[in-house]
């Protein structure tokens, strides 16, 4: 009997087509998280979003374990690495949820440009300020991406139609020029730069990329992006930014503070940081939910149906 734990919540067509496969799934929704280390090792398969972190100790407990599934894109919370060296599988379904990403990203930029958050504000007031909520357009600017992968290209198909050019740069990947989409170097993307848009796993490479130096290095004043993860931007130093002026305006999916305080969202006691980012009308916020749709929540239960069916076959 080849077995799977359940210990998030996902799409129900993961576990109907596990099923199909041959698989028993068991939920272990309502079960702490002591209670499934206790059990870990009578499963061959474990699905998990991001409820609790899968360190190397959690994972050599798992004896029988042949894979982790993981919906989305981001693996931070895997020792992936080692998961790996035991010869165990990890899937994630990026390409479940890029296109939610990119509407997302660009329903953000255009709610900041258009300074829509502000004006439907004081419409609801009364207020019918034309002139004050006069606003800029995408095209002729340039858009620059750092990270090339399903969320980054994407969101560089999405631009297509705005007469806009979108460059991108990528440390790990190079020769994805395409019509509509230039390859450049860091500098070049510093230079020419008046959108950006981040699209990076969350790494130790890449935790606070988006900081002083860096955002002091874009030649021109830019409007910033980020649907990656919060913790790839130094708030302190955006925000900073964003009062020089350097940085116009800011659309922020994910911030560096949810995985703590973001469990239950109160003004009182965050930081002094985050009360510039709540109160300012340059800024555009959301909870984590660039990805979290309708459609993206069955397609990256899919995906990972898809990728563990052509790995383990039917039965």
């Amino acid at each position: 009997m080849r077995r799977v734990l359940f210990i998030d919540e996902i799409h129900p067509c993961l576990q109907e087509q596990l099923e199909e496969m041959g698989w028993t799934c068991e939920s272990g929704i309502d079960k702490s998280q002591e209670e499934i280390l206790q059990i870990l090792d009578q499963y061959q398969g474990l699905v998990i979003r991001s409820r609790f972190k899968l360190t190397s100790e959690i994972i050599s407990k798992a004896t029988q374990l042949q894979f982790i599934a993981r919906p989305g894109a981001g693996l931070e919370n895997i020792d992936t690495e080692f998961a790996q060296q035991q010869g165990i599988h990890v899937f994630n379904s990026p390409e479940g949820n890029r296109d939610a990403v990119g509407e997302q990203a660009m329903g953000m930029l255009l709610m900041l440009l258009n300074n829509l958050k502000r004006a439907d504000a004081e419409v609801r007031q009364g207020k019918w300020l034309r002139e004050a909520n006069r606003g800029h357009e995408i095209m002729g600017k340039t858009v620059g991406i750092i990270g090339y992968g399903n969320m980054g290209s994407t969101f560089a198909k999405k631009l297509r139609g705005f007469d806009c050019r979108v460059i991108a740069y990528d440390k790990y990947k190079t020769g994805f020029s395409q019509p509509g989409i230039e390859e450049v170097t860091l500098a070049e993307l510093f230079a020419t730069t008046d959108i950006l848009s981040i699209h990076v796993h969350l790494t130790d490479e890449t935790r606070h990329l988006v900081d002083a130096h860096f955002l002091d290095q874009f030649t021109k004043p830019i409007y910033f992006i980020n649907t990656a993860r919060g913790a790839v931007v130094k708030t302190t130093d955006l925000v900073d930014q964003l009062e020089q002026g350097k940085v116009i305006g800011a659309c922020l999916d994910v911030l560096e503070y949810e995985s703590t305080s973001f469990e239950a969202l109160s003004k009182e006691g965050l930081p002094e940081a985050f009360q510039y980012l709540v109160q300012s009308d340059r800024v555009v916020l959301a909870p984590h939910i660039a990805g979290w749709t309708h459609e993206s929540n069955r397609k990256m239960a899919a995906y990972l149906a898809d990728k563990i069916r052509a790995q383990f076959g039917p039965n």
